[in-house]
């Protein structure tokens, strides 16, 4: 089991959703929380609520699509509270219509908060994390980014990218003989109000997450050094789907749903990037 008690922990798009949820877990289980966020009232919320029941929290306004507010926010965080043990990489936005719909500003945005931030928090922390020798990267990518989701393109492309870019570091530090470790997380939906309106064909195959469960499987898994979560089950059949002919595969996901789960998408009346709900 790993050490939470003590440690500082990172969480990106803290303030709300299943990253608050695992900030108040990782809290009650004495870990030192690090809440960033962009919308304030959130993170004056989340870090109270965490303070009332006896945790130990610190709260940064960043918007992690830009680079630079990563950067100095990084060394705000590293002055004020030491070296980041554990960081979790949970901001993220969606979108979700046909790709010649969006505009090319919410390609971009997508693709800075949901796949590049990631690269910076990476670069900013990991650094610190081998010269101890010790440390914990936790990405949330999803199940889109096991499989591509009509009206999820762009989501799908940074999801996709985060469980590369994951696999590859874990590779890389494997070959360095690093002690530092890694987890990835893969859900299907969240009931997080992100994916307001998402519909699932067969609830008992593919069900609608409850994001409690999810924040809980998550901690679990960081405690736990478990390299990889996936939820639900049927999730982890994608990679044998895909010894099967393009035709068939597609036929599948149609069959199950995939590709008119998102018909119905409403999301949250105004995205915020405060918390990732895949």
């Amino acid at each position: 089991m790993s050490q939470i008690r003590g440690k500082n922990i990172l969480i990106t798009g803290g303030a709300a959703g299943i990253g608050r949820l695992m900030a108040l877990e990782l809290a009650e289980l004495g870990g030192k929380i690090i809440l960033w966020d962009i919308n304030n009232a959130n993170l004056e919320t989340t870090a109270a609520e965490i303070s009332r029941r006896g945790g130990q929290v610190l709260t940064y306004l960043c918007d992690v699509s830009s680079r630079e507010a990563v950067y100095l926010t990084a060394e705000r965080v590293k002055s004020d509270a030491g070296i980041v043990d554990i960081l979790i990489n949970n901001a993220g936005i969606v979108i979700g219509k046909e790709f010649l719909d969006y505009s090319e500003a919410e390609i971009e945005k997508t693709i800075q908060v949901d796949l590049m931030a990631n690269f910076w928090t990476v670069r900013a922390f990991l650094p610190d994390m081998l010269t101890r020798n010790e440390g914990h990267l936790v990405t949330i990518s999803s199940a889109a980014g096991t499989i591509g989701v009509a009206k999820l393109s762009v989501y799908c492309v940074a999801k996709f990218g985060v469980f590369g870019f994951h696999e590859a570091l874990r590779g890389e530090l494997h070959n360095r003989g690093a002690a530092i470790r890694t987890t990835v997380v893969c859900p299907y939906y969240i009931d997080t109000g992100m994916f307001k309106g998402v519909k699932t064909r067969f609830s008992w195959l593919l069900p609608i997450l409850k994001e409690q469960k999810v924040a809980h499987r998550i901690v679990r898994a960081i405690r736990r050094n478990q390299q990889r979560v996936v939820m639900p089950w049927m999730v982890y059949t994608v990679p044998l789907l895909r010894l099967l002919p393009v035709s068939w595969f597609d036929a599948l996901a149609r069959f199950f749903g995939i590709n008119v789960s998102m018909d119905e998408f409403i999301g949250r009346a105004e995205s915020k990037g405060g918390d990732n709900g895949n």
